[in-house]
């Protein structure tokens, strides 16, 4: 029986050891610094919005526990602003199955339990860096699944994957309950709204220890006006004060949506900014070499919601190619192997998210955006690049690939 050591209990690091176990023929250890009460009932981890693909592989592996608890999200309502709050563009795209957001608080909690349920072996111990080496001689494969602290710096930075030298958005992001939904189409919906040179505003319905709620996330450029979390040291009612005196100024039509708004819990809010980075898969610690996964080595800016799903999508290509390896080592080639099958699909979701901040939108995305106000094809398309991030390659990053479709759109509303 091969021994797999695990080393973080995030949505990657989790579905992993899960799926291994159910798998058989592996005995995984799994390594963390929290226990489920204390994940449970400690501060918001993350906003996150499952995307459709990536909740069936959850489905596929029996790990839908909150299916059907959650918000079914139908799709995504993008508005652009100018500055004093008034509207350039609105519109709305359906995407081609439904989404959901589950409390990483709730998730995690669970599946740590139900690993523990299931024979796989928890230890509640926080790694340090100099544990590793004798750590790693102990098993047949240490994965670093700890997408934060100091074992990424393990992990060498891919400059030529990582456009970004420096964090692009401050965050600050907190669960509310009372949120009205949109009026003209009251179902359960990702709503975006962006402000260029400002920042963005997201919200996603959500599931949380207390019920169906609203996850918001506030992503300010530095400085800008709507950074103003930087203290960081204020209640979820003095956030959501804050909160609400942004959209009136910023997004007033969002404004009074939040009138009813009160907080989750007294743990409901989140702060902080991050560089979005690339990493390199193989960590070394004296002789030994560990494997870096998700967030240790592709970490977006959450302006796309692709982390969770990436997560999603890199547990389950380590999980196939850890069985596929059968009684072979997990060499130094296999991990770098494995690592380009998961960046086969990470590139794109990546790409979309280093788009999304960049300093200005390029000028055929700006096309794209006032096509979608005008054609719900085009509305569809662009929301479907947020749920299947490949399928953007065909059109979107290529302003002559982006100009035919819309020159196609445009020839076939006119027949």
């Amino acid at each position: 029986m091969r021994k797999i050591l695990i080393v973080g209990a995030g949505q990657a690091g989790l579905q992993l050891a899960l799926t291994l176990v159910d798998h058989g023929g592996y005995d995984v250890t799994l390594m963390t610094a929290q226990t489920p009460e204390e994940i449970r009932n400690g501060r918001v981890l993350s906003t996150q919005c499952m995307f459709f693909p990536a909740l069936q592989i959850e489905r596929d592996a029996g790990l839908n526990d909150w299916e059907d608890k959650t918000p079914w999200l139908e799709g995504q309502r993008v508005t652009l602003a100018a500055p004093g709050g008034q509207k350039v563009l609105d519109f709305y795209g359906v995407w081609d199955a439904p989404a959901q957001s589950v409390d990483q608080r709730v998730k995690m909690a669970g599946w740590l339990e139900r690993l523990e349920r299931s024979g796989g072996k928890v230890v509640l111990h926080p790694v340090a860096t100099s544990e590793l080496e004798s750590l790693a001689a102990m098993y047949d494969l240490v994965v670093i699944a700890a997408g934060r602290g100091p074992l990424v710096e393990l992990f060498e930075r891919d400059e030529a994957r990582s456009p970004y030298d420096h964090p692009r958005r401050s965050l600050a992001a907190v669960y509310l309950h009372g949120v009205e939904p949109w009026p003209s189409r009251p179902v359960p919906q990702v709503r975006i709204n962006a402000v260029p040179g400002v920042g963005e505003m997201y919200l996603m319905p959500a599931y949380t220890n207390t019920g169906p709620c609203d996850a918001v996330l506030i992503e300010a450029v530095p400085g800008s006006p709507l950074d103003a979390f930087t203290d960081r040291r204020i209640t979820p009612d003095e956030h959501l004060t804050r909160l609400r005196a942004l959209l009136a100024e910023w997004m007033p039509w969002e404004h009074e949506l939040f009138t009813k708004a009160v907080p989750t819990d007294a743990r409901s809010t989140l702060y902080g900014s991050y560089t979005p980075s690339v990493r390199r898969p193989v960590g070394r610690v004296g002789s030994q070499k560990v494997l870096g996964m998700a967030d240790v080595v592709v970490l977006n800016d959450p302006a796309a919601g692709q982390g969770a799903n990436n997560a999603a999508h890199c547990a389950r290509v380590y999980r196939d190619a850890i069985v596929a390896r059968g009684d072979l080592p997990f060499d130094e080639q296999w991990m770098h192997e494995t690592f380009e099958r998961y960046w086969d699909y990470a590139q794109w979701s990546t790409a979309l998210t280093n788009a999304l901040i960049s300093d200005g939108l390029p000028e055929h995305v700006q096309r794209i955006l006032g096509a979608a106000t005008q054609d719900d094809d085009v509305a569809r398309r662009f929301a479907r690049g947020y749920s299947v991030p490949p399928s953007l390659a065909e059109w979107f990053f290529d302003p002559h690939a982006a100009d035919a479709y819309l020159a196609s759109r445009s020839a076939a509303q006119s027949v």
